[in-house]
């Protein structure tokens, strides 16, 4: 017999404690936690499982700022506000450990070691490179390195119940349909880690291509290696396998639309090239990419994956599932919404409610990856030539010129997210089903995770709303202003268009005799219909 069906035969004879319940008087590490989802995981137990005792937050000294400067700024951020008013004094239950999942024992110092081994129960291990383009060793270092440092570190927590990893969906995305199991890797985790100790960058780089095969990138590759080490190496631990796939903005909490990353979707919509320029369709700056109009946009909002995270190290730290659980943290399949269909709402929505000071009106199309002599053709016509207009532009009026350096980032951005925006996968949920079956009705409603009543358009509409908020930190009352704007750009794109189709006519009539004939039928024929009218109008008034 399973255990879990043993679990829930002897749930008559014990009492299974509420999520949380679990969580109170526990204490959680959590790496990962300055990130955009982990700031919102924080939010999440903090805020529904006020019984928590602490939750240590692994940091390391960035920017010249010790570990205690930077845990300040992150209480003091927005995704808080609604925290700081119901539990002021949530701060003393964040106490940063100075670390690093880079350095040798992650970098923590013996008496924080001490600390956590004493009062450290539960883990949450979500700190990763999310850099598709990142070096293989700097991808591996990151991501798979550092779950080895994870794994004797939490053999050596002696209260330890429960730990969640946070993968992602697209660790196996060479292939379409994906199960919640962990897949065999590519390579052996341990003898690539043996290799890079050796072979120096340029080797590295040279054989990249051939380790990751059929893999886009060194992330996705290097999650997958993540799961199998744990697969391999930490059999004895109660672990459970998270997978969302790409990270979108808020759905219901801690506000609709609340973002403060440029990562997924955020960098087709508002990716923040760099400080003048912070969006691309809104502001008009995208007009042409790959993407297949068909493919499922497997966007997640944050506080799903959040929900799932919180409730996984519920579920096995209280069934004790005989074996390991995964999660397939995804959309697509239950909920799907096309790229094409979240296009046409963005562009909608941007020209409704225009952001501040856009470079030209907000138009995007979208070209297959058959149509890459279109695609060519206007990503010069968009793209390259207003690029190096603008910055001619600024050069004359004494500005540095920025624009081409921008499209540059901007293209490399796009190049490594079209794999996403051209494939669709299927994946499956039955542990996530499981899960959602043993929680209770008020937790099924508190850590919610179940994305069918999940309106799209009008989801995507406050993500937009959230990026203007959130990001760009536009107030909602220049919104006229921007309209005009938007209208000014309007006229000009026609005043500009009229006169280059008279120019190109004019052109064209200079040498070509079946033009100017041509030319002066079409002005008979419109002074022709210009006098019946008049005419008619005289008789009609007499």
């Amino acid at each position: 017999m399973d255990q879990i069906t043993k679990n829930h035969m002897n749930s008559s004879m014990t009492t299974i404690p509420t999520i949380p319940e679990f969580y109170e008087g526990k204490s959680v590490f959590i790496t990962g936690g300055s990130g955009f989802l982990g700031k919102v995981l924080i939010e999440k137990i903090l805020r529904c499982c006020p019984g928590v005792k602490n939750l240590y937050l692994l940091m390391r000294p960035k920017r010249g700022k010790c570990v205690g400067d930077r845990l300040d700024e992150l209480i003091n951020l927005q995704v808080f506000d609604r925290l700081r008013k119901e539990q002021p004094d949530f701060k003393h239950k964040l106490i940063p450990i100075k670390g690093d999942v880079t350095s040798d024992e992650l970098g923590i110092g013996g008496d924080d070691l001490a600390l956590l081994r004493q009062d450290v129960s539960i883990v949450i291990h979500s700190a990763a490179t999310v850099r598709f383009d990142e070096p293989l060793r700097v991808a591996m270092e990151m991501n798979v390195k550092a779950v080895r440092k994870m794994i004797t570190l939490c053999r050596s927590l002696p209260h330890l119940i429960s730990w969640v990893h946070v993968s992602t969906a697209y660790a196996n995305c060479d292939i379409l349909y994906i199960e919640e199991k962990v897949y065999p890797p590519p390579v052996p985790p341990q003898k690539l880690i043996e290799a890079l100790d050796w072979m120096d960058d340029a080797m590295i780089d040279q054989v990249t291509p051939k380790l990751i095969k059929n893999k886009p990138n060194t992330y996705t590759f290097t999650k997958h290696l993540a799961e199998a080490l744990l697969t391999e190496e930490a059999t004895d631990l109660p672990i459970a396998i998270v997978r969302p796939s790409i990270i979108g903005a808020a759905w219901k909490e801690p506000y609709p639309g609340w973002i403060d990353n440029v990562n997924g979707p955020s960098g087709f919509y508002i990716a923040e090239i760099e400080q003048a320029v912070k969006h691309c369709v809104g502001k008009g700056i995208l007009r042409s990419m790959v993407v297949e109009c068909e493919a499922i946009a497997d966007i997640v909002p944050v506080d799903l994956p959040v929900n799932m995270i919180v409730s996984a190290a519920w579920y096995t730290a209280v069934m004790k599932p005989e074996t390991r659980k995964v999660y397939n943290c995804t959309i697509g399949t239950v909920n799907p919404f096309t790229w094409g269909e979240m296009s046409s709402v963005v562009q909608d929505y941007f020209k409704r409610n225009p952001l501040e000071a856009a470079f030209r009106r907000p138009q995007l199309t979208f070209h297959r990856k058959s149509e890459k002599s279109s695609f060519d053709y206007w990503n010069f016509i968009n793209h390259i030539i207003p690029a190096h207009l603008a910055d001619l532009a600024f050069r004359l009026v004494g500005q540095k010129p920025r624009m081409v350096r921008i499209f540059k980032r901007l293209q490399k951005m796009i190049s490594t997210m079209s794999y996403f925006t051209q494939h669709t996968w299927e994946w499956t949920h039955t542990n996530s089903e499981v899960l959602t079956s043993s929680l209770t009705p008020n937790d099924k409603k508190q850590f919610y995770y179940d994305s069918r009543a999940l309106n799209w358009p009008e989801y995507i509409e406050e993500y937009c709303l959230g990026t203007k908020k959130y990001i760009l930190n536009e107030d909602l009352s220049g919104l006229p202003a921007a309209r005009a704007h938007l209208r000014k750009l309007r006229n000009i794109r026609y005043a500009f268009n009229t006169v280059m189709v008279i120019v190109l006519w004019r052109v064209l009539i200079a040498r070509s005799q079946f033009a100017r004939n041509l030319w002066f039928f079409v002005l008979n024929l419109v002074f022709k219909f210009v006098r019946f009218f008049r005419i008619s109008g005289t008789l009609n008034r007499h």
